[in-house]
């Protein structure tokens, strides 16, 4: 068995997951309001708790990541962890080893181990949420580097054919211009209703409204397909995935799982792209199940 831990912005979720996927217990509270030793007094107490009889390997997932060598973290909107060692400070704490991952990459962990890509040898996780991120899994292993920032496409630009399908620039909260996240986060979604529309709507209304026959709506979300599918194609042309996984509140829209597949036809290298498109098995939970897979079953070399 192993623990996972999903230390997110609102709440810290930990699980025991037994080695056929299934999760034994389960504890949530509240994540202290950016306070960094609170919060990682909390998530040690919760491991605490969670470890009953055996020493259990121990995962976690965190918005942000780590650098290497120096182990501290970055790019967290839980910007209280920024800059802190948290792997060695929950390690002194605890008194053995963690691991410590983004929470998009624990998605698509989750999802490849015991989700809707189980059944498939590589896989590539979007989050489209907030922001938009992702993750990739070969094998049923996860693919890092160097950067800490494989499957962070949300931060490459745009291909000009998406440019073609919006107003204008628009500037990325990392300074950069025409992020892929500036037009497929729920914010770029937002924007783009508003520039076609001249009314202001949350993508779960945009969505709403759409299947309720507003035109304004469905012609959003034909466009935003489009530009999902164009900024997707490319992804596929390297990766060459057998799946994509769409996380985070817009994956909620299903319309796309109808019209993406369709428009990636004319985008990728290949007059039959097999890639398949799919909704995620796990909502919430994906975080703390992917976070328990960054160990291996029975794996306790690093305890």
């Amino acid at each position: 068995m192993r623990i996972g831990v999903d230390l997110g912005g609102t709440k810290i979720e930990g699980i025991v997951l037994a080695d056929d996927g299934t999760v034994k217990d389960k504890i949530r509270i509240d994540t202290p309001a950016e306070n960094y030793t609170s919060t990682i007094n909390s998530v040690c107490e919760l491991i605490k708790q969670l470890q009953v009889t055996d020493k259990l390997t121990v995962g976690i997932g965190t918005p942000g990541t780590l650098t290497f060598p120096e182990e501290v973290m970055k790019n967290s909107n839980s910007v209280c962890l920024n800059g802190r060692s948290l792997k060695k400070d929950i390690e002194a704490i605890l008194g053995y080893r963690v691991r410590i991952e983004n929470d998009a990459n624990c998605f698509v962990l989750s999802e490849a181990h015991y989700g809707a890509a189980k059944e498939v040898k590589n896989v590539f996780g979007v989050i489209l949420g907030t922001g938009c991120g992702g993750g990739v899994v070969i094998d049923k292993k996860l693919l890092t580097g160097p950067n800490s920032i494989a499957g962070e496409w949300g931060h490459n630009s745009i291909p000009i054919s998406v440019h073609e399908l919006i107003d204008g620039d628009r500037i990325c909260h990392c300074g950069r211009i025409n992020c892929i996240e500036t037009v497929l986060s729920g914010r770029g979604l937002q924007q783009s209703y508003f520039e076609q529309t001249g009314k202001q709507a949350s993508p779960k209304n945009i969505s709403q409204k759409a299947q309720a026959n507003d035109d304004g709506a469905i012609e959003c979300l034909n466009r935003y397909s489009m530009q999902l599918a164009r900024c997707l194609s490319t992804i596929i042309n390297i990766l060459d995935p057998h799946m994509i996984v769409l996380g985070g509140g817009l994956s909620n829209i299903s319309v796309l799982y109808d019209l993406v597949p369709k428009e990636l036809a004319g985008h990728v290298f290949t007059d039959d792209a097999k890639t398949l498109l799919s909704r995620p098995r796990f909502g919430d939970a994906s975080g703390a199940l992917g976070a328990a897979c960054l160990w291996e079953v029975n794996d306790k070399s690093l305890l």
